[in-house]
């Protein structure tokens, strides 16, 4: 499919970029299946008793998206992993909210069982980015990697492309940013 080809959809962020925002109302309707998958694998972490609905998320991560002013965007893989870390910030923000209606409940999300620690010990969306926020004091990159890899679901390859870093350095730095998750959440919990 042409229309959805990878230098169709760099074309029209680079369009984007350059303040046309037509570009945009071209462009998502060419990433939408992609940003709907991204959105239904962040619900299905969620808590059972989630409201908000991958339509609900996608569009406002559209919003927050078309209200970046001239977005520097690189390539297809970056726009997907800056719209993965919306997402999250939505979902977060979402979490946030329920924890202070729930003061504290102790609802538990999971990131992916396999990624970061055991399913008995599976951190909710709050405790994790709050480890994502402490990681980037000090090494902003590994969380970028994280989050491209993990939240925006692109592949070691995609996600060097989008850093300009090596597939090897991608790779050391997801085993290093993982254990310190690892151990900054056990520590935490």
């Amino acid at each position: 499919m042409e229309d959805q080809s990878p230098k169709k959809i760099t074309r029209l962020l680079v369009e984007w970029r350059g303040g046309n925002k037509a570009a945009l109302d071209v462009l998502m309707p060419l990433v939408y299946q992609e940003l709907r998958k991204l959105a239904d694998s962040y619900l299905k972490r969620e808590r059972q008793d989630h409201t908000l609905q991958p339509t609900a998320l996608i569009h406002e991560a559209y919003m927050r998206l078309a209200d970046q002013r001239l977005p520097e965007w690189q390539n297809r893989s970056h726009f997907f992993g800056v719209a993965a870390q919306i997402m999250r910030q939505v979902l977060v923000d979402a979490a946030r909210k329920h924890r202070a209606a729930k003061r504290g409940s102790g609802s538990k999300t999971s990131l992916e069982e396999s990624v970061l620690v055991s399913a008995s010990r599976a951190p909710d969306l709050v405790a994790l980015d709050d480890a994502l926020l402490e990681l980037a004091k000090f090494d902003e990159r590994k969380v970028r990697v994280i989050e491209l890899k993990y939240f925006g679901g692109l592949t070691i390859e995609e996600t060097a492309e989008a850093l300009g870093i090596s597939d090897a350095t991608v790779s050391r730095d997801l085993r290093s940013a993982e254990a310190w998750l690892r151990r900054y959440l056990s520590e935490k919990s």
